[in-house]
C-alpha cells in the first residue's frame, strides 16, 4: 500500500495538530482534536475530509475540538475505555492491547498511564508509526497528573521495545526545553549534545520537531536512559531501581 499522508501543523499556544490521509480510501484521521480553526484550515489546504479522530487522552487541549468537528463531518472518535466519560462525542472505546483497522491497515493501542489514567498511544506497525499524545516527546515525556512514576516508566519501556526506526508524533513543541533540562542530566552525551545544536537550528528557522523516532530518543532523551551509569552515578543513585531513577528525573524535571 502507499504510504499515508501525514500533515503536521501548530495548534493553540504549543500543541501539536496532526492528520493522517490514505490517498486511496480518502480516509483521514485527526490525532486528538486540540483545536477547531486549524484542523480545519489542514483539511481545506490538502483538500481532505476527516473521517475519524484518535484520541490520546481526556485533557481539554486534546479534545477541544471533539464535538464541533463530529457536527461537521460525522467523524468518529475512539478513545481510552478508561476515560471515555472524560472524551467528548466518543464512538469507540478501546484500551491496552485493543486492535482496529484504518484505511485497512492495524492499528494496535498501547496503554500508557501516567500522564493520565488511561491515556493511550496508537501504534500502526506496518507503516513504524507511533502517536504518543503526552506520553513520550522529543527529550521528554508527559508530567505526572494522575500515575506514579512506576506507571510512566512502565508505560515509557513499552514504547522502547518498538522498533527503533518508529516515527514518534507527539502532542507538543516542548523540545528545546525539554533539550535545555535533558543536558543537566545526561552531559556527557555527545549525540545530545549536537542533537541540541541541530534543535536550536531547527527552531531558529521557525520548523518542528516532530516527529523522533524511537532508537533517537533511547540514545539521547534522559527519561529513557536511566540505565545509563553515567546518568546514575551523576545523581547518587548507582544502586537505585529504574523506577526510582526516573523517579528523580522527573522530580527534577517539574522544579527546572
Amino acid at each position: 500500500m502507499p504510504a499515508f499522508t501525514i500533515e503536521l501543523f501548530p495548534c493553540r499556544s504549543d500543541n501539536f495538530g496532526v492528520l493522517i490521509h490514505d490517498a486511496l480510501s480518502g480516509a483521514t484521521a485527526s490525532i486528538d482534536a486540540p483545536e477547531e480553526a486549524p484542523i480545519l484550515a489542514a483539511l481545506e489546504r490538502r483538500g481532505w475530509t476527516l473521517t475519524h479522530i484518535f484520541t490520546t487522552h481526556h485533557h481539554t487541549d486534546h479534545v477541544d475540538a471533539n464535538l464541533p468537528l463530529k457536527a461537521r463531518f460525522d467523524a468518529q472518535i475512539i478513545g481510552p475505555a478508561q476515560e471515555a466519560a472524560r472524551i467528548p462525542g466518543i464512538d469507540l472505546t478501546i484500551g491496552d492491547g485493543g486492535d482496529f483497522t484504518f484505511a485497512g491497515r492495524p492499528v494496535h493501542v498501547i496503554g500508557t498511564p501516567g500522564h493520565t489514567a488511561g491515556h493511550i498511544n496508537y501504534h500502526l506497525p506496518e507503516d513504524h508509526l507511533l502517536f504518543s499524545g503526552d506520553t513520550l516527546f522529543a527529550l521528554g515525556c508527559g508530567r505526572l497528573f494522575e500515575g506514579t512514576p512506576v506507571d510512566m516508566w512502565t508505560s515509557l519501556s513499552k514504547l522502547m521495545a518498538l522498533p527503533d526506526e518508529t516515527l514518534v508524533y507527539f502532542g507538543h513543541e516542548y523540545t528545546l526545553s525539554n533539550a535545555r533540562f535533558a543536558v543537566t542530566i545526561d552531559p556527557a552525551n555527545a549525540e545530545l549534545q549536537a542533537r541540541i545544536r541541530q534543535i536550536e537550528e531547527v527552531r531558529d528557522r521557525g520548523e518542528y520537531t516532530a516527529p523522533t523516532t524511537i532508537g533517537l530518543e533511547k540514545r539521547t532523551n534522559p527519561f529513557l536512559r536511566v540505565q545509563d551509569e553515567k546518568i546514575r552515578a551523576g545523581l547518587g543513585m548507582e544502586a537505585a531501581s529504574d523506577a526510582e531513577v526516573f523517579a528523580e528525573i522527573r522530580s527534577r524535571k517539574d522544579n527546572f
